[in-house]
């Protein structure tokens, strides 16, 4: 047995303990098990909205872009900065909303805000949608991170089926506790590890920043400019809007924030956030140092960088350290997405479809059920692709995305809102992006052949987007809302917002 492999062996098992350990003294009902009573405070609720910023995609996908796109890998640092600053105004009343109506699952805001049990649905249904590629890409990540620092020893298969039963066992067990005790291991560990890798490997090779960027530029000079087609600065300034729109509108993102125990917690974490900035700019300085340390890697095969480059640098023990501080960036975000995608089956459909009288005890084992059932589909999806971690990423933020003028009008109107208008918006965004995708691959240059060479490169996110946020305002004057003494014409912020 390498020294790797058994120091992986024991990240898995702390994972395991600590998930497990985390709903010790707790009593368990529906409210505890999704969002922990309402008790997270700052450094609790930051953890848990920086596990899933920082995740198998910031730790493989990338280092993998920076190895092989360059220039447009940028558009993280650009969106996730823009996405703060909306975070620090939206989200506070988010969390008040929440408070005052109890609200326990993603899809609950919408069904709440518009009183459209349909829009719920259709909300639960897209969440469920969009969460199982962004669940493929932490399983993915998960299987190269421990097959490559275990040097083999433990295939992908093998670690994305102990991984995934690790995720399944404490959320069922624990719940949203068990993944924020992991999440403070997890942080950690990754800040540690991604601040060294970002200054030691570069100094280590190349001298220093400088050395390394002009070495790049002479091996490959135009990897640090946007292309002309395709990725361009068009398909770059689309993505930062669409994605910063959208940062806060995974599901898991909702649950950190009604977990979180008052508004100066939820508005601290817009603030502290900027700094996983930090470590993702260390991330893209591996993937950059890797370039010339271990060139010739093509495709989805630049996910590896990180790991080529390490082995090549480190000794087998601290590659082990490296995978199993990798694995923490699956497990946390893969156990967030099991939690939400599970509630949401449990209360938004069960409950109010098929057994509205339901308690929340029959709610809660419904929602648990559901936990390993939702982990064999992602499974089954997984091993059905073979598509990049970023390209997924995008098709998860695209279909999240259509839910962002919903969300945004209904957060700052306090006047009512037929729920037709959302449902209409939502329908047709969505089915701008499944004409591209499925008809042309998700080209928008092929789709739309006589547009302008800016439209062609725009993120067919956004341009759903648009679309969407069209016929959502010209429905609003076609179906106004017959009743102007709306429920939610008494929510208004506490003061200290």
């Amino acid at each position: 047995m390498n020294a790797a492999l058994i120091v992986i062996a024991i990240f898995f098992a702390c994972a395991l303990a600590a998930g497990l350990v985390a709903r010790r003294g707790i009593t368990m009902n529906l409210k505890e098990w999704a969002v922990a009573g309402r008790g997270f405070g700052t450094v609790i609720t930051f953890v848990l909205i920086a596990g899933e910023v920082f995740s198998t995609y910031s730790f493989l996908g990338a280092t993998g872009w920076a190895y092989g796109r360059g220039a447009p890998t940028f558009y993280y640092l650009a969106c996730a900065s823009l996405a703060f600053v909306i975070g620090y105004w939206s989200l506070p009343r988010l969390w008040a909303y929440a408070q005052e109506r109890g609200l326990i699952s993603f899809s609950d805001y919408f069904e709440s805000k518009y009183r459209s049990k349909p829009l719920g649905v259709i909300v639960c249904v897209i969440a469920l949608l969009a969460m199982i590629p962004l669940l493929v890409i932490q399983l993915r990540g998960l299987g190269i991170i421990v097959a490559e620092t275990s040097y083999g020893a433990i295939s992908e298969n093998a670690a994305i089926w102990i991984g995934l039963s690790i995720m399944v066992v404490y959320i069922v067990v624990s719940g949203i506790r068990g993944a924020a005790t992991v999440a403070v291991i997890k942080d950690i560990s990754i800040f540690a590890l991604a601040l060294f890798l970002g200054i030691y490997l570069p100094l280590h090779y190349f001298g220093s920043y400088a050395h390394m960027f002009s070495a790049i530029s002479t091996a490959k000079p135009h990897h640090f400019q946007l292309p002309d087609k395709g990725l361009n600065l068009s398909w770059y300034n689309s993505t930062v809007i669409l994605i910063s729109l959208g940062f806060y509108l995974y599901p898991y993102q909702f649950t950190s924030i009604y977990a979180a125990r008052s508004l100066n917690a939820v508005r601290k974490n817009a603030v502290i956030l900027p700094l996983y900035q930090t470590l993702i700019t260390c991330m893209y300085m591996v993937g950059f140092a890797a370039i010339l340390v271990v060139p010739g890697l093509e495709g989805a095969s630049v996910d590896l960088a990180l790991f080529r480059i390490s082995k090549l640098s480190f000794d087998p023990w601290f590659v082990g350290v490296i995978g199993g501080v990798g694995l923490l960036t699956a497990v946390v975000p893969g156990a967030m997405i099991l939690l939400n995608a599970s509630t949401m089956v449990g209360k938004n459909i069960y409950k109010e479809y098929f057994n509205p009288s339901a308690p929340d005890t029959r709610v809660e084992r419904v929602a648990k059920i559901t936990v390993p059932l939702y982990a064999l589909v992602a499974v089954i999806a997984l091993f059905k692709s073979g598509i990049e971690m970023v390209p997924l990423a995008l098709l998860a933020s695209n279909l999240l995305n259509q839910l962002f003028p919903s969300f945004i009008i209904g957060l700052f109107r306090r006047d009512a809102i037929n729920g037709r208008a959302p449902i209409a918006g939502i329908a047709a965004g969505m089915m701008l992006i499944a004409y591209v995708m499925l008809g042309y691959d998700g080209s928008v240059a092929r789709a739309l052949p006589f547009a302008p060479d800016f439209i062609q490169s725009c993120n067919l996110g956004l341009l759903a987007l648009l679309l969407n946020l069209a016929v959502f305002l010209a429905a609003m004057k076609l179906w106004p809302e017959s009743s102007r003494q709306a429920a939610d014409e008494s929510f208004s912020m506490p003061r200290s917002a």
